[in-house]
């Protein structure tokens, strides 16, 4: 991490605007609370990439938290394509176009830095915002010869080393949010209690997503929610019921809590669980 850290303090110095990309299910889980500090004054521009997997009412309040904070912010799924073009306009905008031509820079692209913290698709974003066949504008003065350089368009320049920035992980909250979203390895934590912490967060806030995936009636639902059983006993009995549902079940007719949890969390990273935002804009 601090040799990363000083690996992007260095190279920020050759860059005009610094793109972060963040996963717009978890914005803040998903940025790196030393981004600022490393930053300082150069010129940001927020990425909310997967907007696709994401709650479009709370993609606007997102866009709206952080215009509030003078950042500008936008909605990108780097995939389809969909709001890469908008993304290349609004770094044309944040450029300060007056400062650097005050400095003698006329005529001169904008050089622009990517970062992100693992999986929030800063790779897939690079590749499409560069169309991934774009040609090496080569060697800077004053850069070193591991430092390429790719043509986004005739205005914009590409850093082609962006650096990786962990996030600091002594917040469970946000542990758990990168859990569900697959930043941290599955391996790591126990899928069966990463399963189980989602799927109380789908049951209080996503229930019809979850009724409609699962084609769990809303009366069973309803039996159990409504039951005397404590709140993780609640829970269990519908991881159960999804488990029966989806025949997860080992010799013996008992659940596989395992697989059911495994399900739940495929089903919300690949959007089959509909669109789903885990971090509210406050």
């Amino acid at each position: 991490m601090a040799k990363t850290k000083k690996q992007i303090i260095e190279d920020l110095k050759l860059v005009d605007v610094v793109v972060e990309i963040l996963d717009a299910r978890i914005p803040i889980s998903s940025q790196n609370p030393d981004i600022k500090e490393i930053i300082k004054n150069k010129k940001r521009l927020v990425i909310l990439n997967k907007s696709d997997l994401s709650c479009e009412k709370e993609n606007q309040k997102w866009l709206s938290y952080f215009k509030q904070n003078e950042i500008p912010a936008v909605l990108v799924d780097s995939n389809s394509g969909k709001g890469v073009i908008d993304a290349i306009k609004a770094i044309e905008n944040v450029y300060d176009k007056e400062k650097y031509e005050n400095k003698g820079r006329v005529g001169k692209s904008i050089r622009v830095m990517i970062l992100g913290i693992p999986n929030v698709g800063k790779s897939s974003f690079i590749n499409r915002i560069s169309k991934k066949s774009s040609a090496k504008v080569g060697n800077k003065p004053g850069v070193t010869r591991q430092k390429q350089w790719v043509r986004v368009s005739n205005e914009i320049e590409l850093l082609d080393t962006p650096g990786v920035l962990w996030p600091k992980l002594n917040n469970q909250k946000v542990a758990l949010n990168l859990a569900f979203t697959g930043t941290i390895k599955d391996d790591i934590l126990q899928t069966i209690e990463v399963g189980y912490e989602l799927l109380k967060i789908l049951v209080k806030e996503y229930t019809s997503n979850l009724l409609e995936r699962y084609k769990i009636e809303p009366q069973e639902f309803e039996n159990i929610i409504n039951s005397s059983l404590e709140e993780n006993e609640k829970i269990l009995e519908i991881m159960n019921l999804i488990g029966k549902k989806r025949g997860a079940i080992v010799s013996g007719g008992q659940i596989d809590t395992e697989r059911v949890s495994e399900i739940l969390l495929d089903d919300f990273r690949s959007g089959k669980l509909g669109k789903i935002t885990l971090e509210k804009a406050n």
